[in-house]
This record gives structure tokens, sequence and C-alpha cells, in this order.
């Protein structure tokens, strides 16, 4: 795996049929080194705690790869890089082939693979289409929060080396997917 694109947000505020949203969801890519801090991307804009950041959810690396899966859905839409609100755009991250703990070097850092996102509101926000929520939660295509083992700085082009396998803990899809029965879905 690689890094195609690093992503950091704003807050921004959203009229969304009448309510208002806020969001760091709208990411776009930056061309300088991005820092991983413990809790979050240093620059990068959270604004519900409660969900995204925090030592398990620290970073969020999501697929190039699936872009392509979304594209077909949603003919119209500009697919820029951290359109999924990914930290981390990598060139083919497998959610059925990284298991919870596996942890990488990447640049500077150190990164332990943790859990799955849900998708929420937010992402048909962004996509202004309510209908990526299910999509989303009807493929295993949901991406990665990762711990901060190790902090420091990463770039476009930095590679994850894998540094310690557990394969006798369930994947990341496996996890997605009894979030996904859990919730009736």
């Amino acid at each position: 795996m690689k890094i195609v694109s690093t992503n950091i947000g704003e807050r921004k505020i959203i009229n969304w049929k009448g309510t208002e949203i806020v969001t760091g969801i709208f990411k776009y890519t930056v061309n300088e080194p991005i820092f991983l801090d413990t809790e979050d991307v240093k620059g990068d804009t959270i604004c519900n705690r409660e969900n995204h950041g925090g030592i398990l959810q620290a970073i969020y690396g999501y697929s190039l790869k699936h872009y392509g899966y979304f594209k077909k859905m949603h003919p119209n839409l500009d697919f820029e890089m951290g359109i999924f609100g990914e930290n981390l755009t990598l060139d083919d991250l497998d959610e059925t082939k990284i298991h919870q703990g596996d942890t990488f070097k990447v640049g500077e850092a150190v990164l332990e693979a943790t859990i799955p996102r849900n998708p929420c509101l937010k992402l048909g926000v962004r996509f202004n289409d309510m209908k990526i929520v299910k999509q989303f939660w009807n493929s295993t295509f949901c991406g990665v929060y990762f711990k901060v083992i190790k902090t420091g700085f990463v770039k476009i082009d930095d590679v994850f080396e894998q540094i310690k396998s557990c394969p006798e803990n369930p994947t990341i899809a496996d996890l997605y997917v009894a979030d996904r029965t859990e919730k009736g879905l």
C-alpha cells in the first residue's frame, strides 16, 4: 500500500434540507507532509469528536480502488481525493486482508489498524445524496481507522510496510459486516 493523497479539511457549515450541519468531511489534498498525532491529523478539523478522532480513530485511510465502485453509482459527482472523508487515500487498501491489530510503518509514523468506518449522515451530505450511506453499508469498502503508535510526518508516495500481523484477529471487513448485522442493515 502506498499513499496517493494526504487530505485535511476545515470546519464547514452546510444547509442540508433546512438543517444546519457542521462538518469536517470536506477534505482536500495537501502536497506537503502531514503530521499524524495521537488523536488526529494536525491541521485537520474534526467537528464530531464523539464519532471521529481520538485514540482508536486518529487516522482514516481509504482505498483509491474503491472510488471506481462508487463512481458508477454517482457518475455526475466530482470524485476528488478525500471525498470519503479520509486523511490518507491509499492505492490499494483491502479491508478483507487487514486484521484488527495489524501494524504498519509509514513515513515517520507507526499505525495500528483498529476498526472500520461506519457511514453517517455527513457522508450523504458530502455526496449530496443520502443513497451513498446505504450503498456504503452494502459494500465492504469501509476504509480503516488507525491508532497512531508512533507520531510523525507522512507524505504522498510513502509506503505502508507491515511490521506486525494479527491473523488471529477479525479482518476490518469482518468487523464491518458484524456492525451492519448488529444494526439490522
